[in-house]
């Protein structure tokens, strides 16, 4: 775990600047200096350009990482990496070519329940190229275990950029016209940047030869577009149905609520960077011994850092929504049940790696239609009734279910579990904490309320997770630090 820790724990301080700045403009920059329409406006387009994501980059973030340590000569090196680098264009050229005919069919589409949508549609298109190419350039870099820099940009370059720009529209120097513009342009930058640092690492030397294993190279992108975009239609899909049956700025207090609750994930998506190359190293020598050490370790690192991450939340939730403006009050509830959403995502440790890097990838496919058609249907019902409260809990009914579904069938296939009785010590840790601090107050501004709360419950928390001895990566890290 040597590399992942340290990989791990830089990735997590650059993705904790990244929400830091993320949590300054979704909690303050957004909601004070856009009208409530756009900020919604903004957030619809962000969340079409993720669930697009997948089919523009043509499932080549993942297919790079699998099959790049299979190729062992020059030769066939450069045939795989061209391949991957112009494999995503079967879908982008078409797609371009059909949107531009049928351009009006589709806004109206989209715009049906909120017309501001019309006007915007070709920028979800652009943004999604973008964010394709951008995860290829990252995985080109993952596949040499060099994964800090491109963490950096994917969590705080263009975050950093769009509090400059909204800055930009307070102090009236740029439209918010041009402000959204610019904002497809940050995508833009930031891709070409981590293409060029990418390029940096191993520069691409095109070759077309014949591609040893092309088909099974391109069964399985095809499988991975599927499955990716079922997880990003899952991650999105509820602010894209919220839009279409409520007013476009409750997408804008729905997202500042799920933003808040999403903060628990940082630990996953720092630790995820350096452990789909692993993963997949492991799988390919067939070390099932290495492996298995790190789907326990991953799983209770993660919950234990996630664990008090959503501890700070819990507890201090009602302080927040004190300093936030009025109507954004009401996302108390998104923000707890996606909490435990997120935190089951946590405890699966290198699940995800295991099951898109092995030859059962195909039942990914399997598990996300089912993951979809469900969280769909349960948005359906569940909106129209309960408003943006009845999103969360689709989304949540949805993820356990999925998540379950992949902790059995990785059981049963590998006889592998990520859980040991550590496990069960820090579920009763983190639900005595939760109800003990959750109700308690000080009685002072909610600033320095957050502050004191938050102090008392890190020092109490390590204090027992220290004790306890619940992951010795962690014990290990707090004796060096002491």
């Amino acid at each position: 775990m040597g590399i992942v820790i340290r990989q791990t724990f830089k990735n997590t301080i650059s993705t904790y600047i990244g929400f830091g700045i993320g949590a300054i403009n979704t909690l303050f920059l957004y909601v004070n200096f856009l009208s409530d329409e756009y900020f919604g406006l903004v957030a619809f387009i962000l969340s079409s350009a993720n669930i697009m994501l997948p089919f523009m980059a043509f499932g080549v973030q993942n297919a790079l990482i699998k099959f790049y340590s299979k190729f062992k000569t020059k030769n066939s090196l450069n045939s795989f990496l061209t391949l991957m680098l112009l494999l995503p264009l079967v879908f982008i050229i078409p797609t371009g070519i059909i949107g531009s005919i049928s351009y009006d069919f589709i806004a109206t589409l989209l715009s049906k329940k909120n017309a501001l949508v019309y006007d915007y549609v070709w920028y979800i298109y652009i943004t999604a190229i973008a964010m394709a190419y951008f995860e290829i350039f990252f995985s080109w870099s993952k596949v040499h275990m060099k994964t800090v820099f491109g963490n950096m940009m994917r969590e705080v370059f263009h975050r950093a950029c769009i509090a400059i720009l909204l800055c930009g529209v307070y102090f009236e120097m740029i439209s918010v016209d041009t402000f959204i513009l610019c904002l497809v342009g940050v995508y833009v930058v930031r891709m070409i940047i981590m293409k060029l640092y990418a390029f940096y690492l191993k520069f691409p030397v095109l070759k077309f030869n014949r591609v040893e294993g092309l088909d099974a190279i391109l069964k399985y992108s095809f499988l991975i577009i599927i499955a990716g975009s079922i997880a990003m239609i899952v991650l999105d899909l509820d602010k894209f149905m919220i839009a279409q049956y409520l007013e476009i700025e409750t997408v804008a207090y729905y997202s500042v609520a799920v933003f808040i609750a999403t903060v628990i994930s940082v630990p996953q998506r720092a630790m995820h960077q350096i452990m789909m190359p692993l993963t997949a190293k492991f799988l390919n020598e067939n070390n099932k011994d290495e492996l298995q050490s790190l789907y326990k370790k991953s799983s209770i690192n993660l919950l234990v850092i996630s664990g008090l991450i959503f501890l700070l939340i819990v507890t201090n939730i009602n302080m927040l929504y004190e300093v936030l403006p009025q109507q954004f009050s009401g996302g108390l509830f998104v923000v707890l049940i996606i909490g435990l959403a997120k935190l089951y995502d946590n405890i699966m440790g290198n699940n995800n790696a295991i099951l898109f890097n092995s030859d059962y990838y195909r039942v990914i496919l399997f598990f996300g239609v089912l993951l979809a058609v469900l969280a769909i249907v349960l948005n359906m019902i569940f909106i129209p009734k309960y408003g943006i409260n009845g999103s969360a809990l689709a989304t949540f009914l949805a993820i356990c279910f999925y998540n379950s579904i992949k902790l059995i069938f990785v059981k049963l296939k590998l006889q592998m579990s990520p859980f040991t009785i550590n496990t069960l010590k820090l579920f009763v840790i983190l639900a005595v904490f939760s109800f003990a601090f959750y109700s308690f107050e000080f009685s002072f501004h909610p600033i320095i309320n957050i502050l004191l709360k938050s102090i008392l419950t890190v020092l109490l928390y390590l204090v027992i997770v220290f004790k306890l001895n619940i992951s010795s990566d962690i014990s290990d890290l707090i004796k060096k630090y002491i």
